[in-house]
């Protein structure tokens, strides 16, 4: 009988044993690549073989409304390069504070804010914008690398650029902002109608604008950085710039209010920002822009410093816009320039044609460059806030109706441009181009 009893014993202590060695779940959720967070997993245990990752994966979009069920999905960690996520779940309370060591990694680069100001979400990594290009296709139309935006105006580059659609690629808001911010709301909107009117609209994101520029049927494009490194280590032809005028899509990190493996999240969240995760961040397959300025002393002489460009004056774009006001100048684009593409396409290349001739045509122009809206109406509360209940809901794309505000408020911006082209059609065929 004590025999029995003392096996039992062992048993039940052993099987509690086996128990309490079992590495604990932490579940991250991410819109990074598989092969990018299967390379950290591995990292990430082997460092830390008290616990494993349990990844989810959704897009930025469907991301929000998971994070916002009750219990947060199960959810412990969210890492991704969606900004505006971070602060609307600040807002509603959604994160905790890291309570991981900082030291080490700076609050801002340039204008742009590295962490919130309660250290409830920190960035882990950057991505530029900027263009990529094709170095033979340029040197054959005799043209230097661009520098900054106005330079993509180049009578030569016409049809050449391949610019990626704001409303249907993720990064390509921030790209709208960056100018906006630069050079000012209506000679931001200006230099866009242009740039729109002489570019050919790219749906499917940076890869996509990688190759357009690779197989030489564009000369530049507008694109991230992370895109065309990917291009450049499979051999295709092209480079990226970091314009004058540039700017950085930080991507962060959080632990959620309702997370059930407190300390495993830290646990992630310290590897992540530690010396060896962002030195991963960097790897040739990954090549991401790490937030330890340390780091790039060990890297190759020609990878990107960003805190180095920042100190040089770059970066001055401050990535504190609302995703309220990148979801409005997108739809702005989206009526205004995208969706009447082609005819737009069509009159600047008789505006260009025309002051080729030495005419005159401001006031074309002039039809041509004014948005919808100026800057103190994109300002307003109650427009922004209708943007805002719409990203609520994931930012469904569906046809603008107006059996509601915000699809009045777009169609209206529809029928400026329409007016505004037809007004300058008027005046090109009165002069006879």
């Amino acid at each position: 009988m004590c025999r029995c009893k003392a096996w039992l014993l062992a048993l039940v202590l052993g099987s509690a044993s086996s128990q309490a060695a079992a590495p604990q779940p932490v579940v991250v959720l991410t819109s990074y690549p598989e092969e990018m967070m299967t390379r950290f997993e591995a990292a990430f245990e082997r460092a830390n073989p008290g616990y494993r990752l349990q990844i989810l994966w959704r897009q930025g979009f469907d991301a929000l409304p998971y994070l916002r069920q009750a219990d947060q999905g199960g959810v412990d960690v969210y890492w991704a390069p969606s900004p505006g996520n971070f602060s609307r779940l600040a807002k509603d309370a959604g994160w905790q504070p890291l309570g991981v060591d900082l030291q080490g990694l700076p609050p801002r680069l340039g204008g742009i804010a590295l962490r919130d100001r309660d250290a409830c979400y920190q960035a882990t990594e950057l991505a530029g914008y900027g263009f990529a290009i094709n170095p033979g296709e340029l040197h054959s139309l005799g043209l230097r690398a661009p520098r900054d935006w106005p330079d993509l105006l180049d009578a030569r580059l016409r049809g050449r650029i391949a610019l990626p659609d704001p409303a249907q690629v993720g990064f390509a808001p921030v790209l709208l902002d960056i100018v906006l911010q630069a050079y000012g709301w209506d000679k931001g909107w200006a230099l866009w109608s242009e740039l729109a009117g002489q570019s050919r609209l790219v749906s499917r994101g940076g890869a996509l604008v990688s190759d357009e520029v690779a197989s030489g049927r564009s000369v530049v494009g507008v694109s991230i950085d992370f895109f065309v490194a990917s291009a450049v280590s499979n051999g295709q032809p092209v480079e990226f710039v970091y314009p004058t005028h540039g700017g950085l899509n930080p991507a962060h990190i959080a632990i959620t209010r309702t997370a059930k493996q407190v300390e495993g999240a830290r646990a992630f969240v310290r590897f992540v920002l530690s010396p060896e995760g962002q030195t991963l961040l960097a790897d040739p397959d990954i090549r991401k822009l790490p937030v330890r300025p340390g780091v790039y002393a060990q890297l190759p002489a020609d990878y990107h410093d960003p805190f180095a460009a920042a100190r040089q004056g770059s970066y001055a774009y401050a990535n504190d816009s609302s995703r309220e006001r990148l979801a409005l100048i997108t739809s702005l684009f989206e009526q205004w320039l995208g969706q009447p593409h082609e005819q737009l396409s069509a009159l600047w290349a008789r505006v260009h044609a025309g002051e080729a001739q030495g005419r005159d045509l401001t006031a074309v122009r002039e039809f041509l460059s004014v948005p919808p809206i100026d800057e103190d109406q994109a300002t307003s509360a109650t427009l922004l806030a209708l943007f805002g209940q719409r990203q609520d809901h994931g930012m469904l794309r569906q046809p603008v109706s107006d059996q509601d505000a915000l699809g009045r408020e777009e169609i209206a911006w529809q029928f400026h441009s329409a007016r505004q082209q037809a007004q300058a059609e008027r005046l090109l065929a009165a002069m006879g181009l």
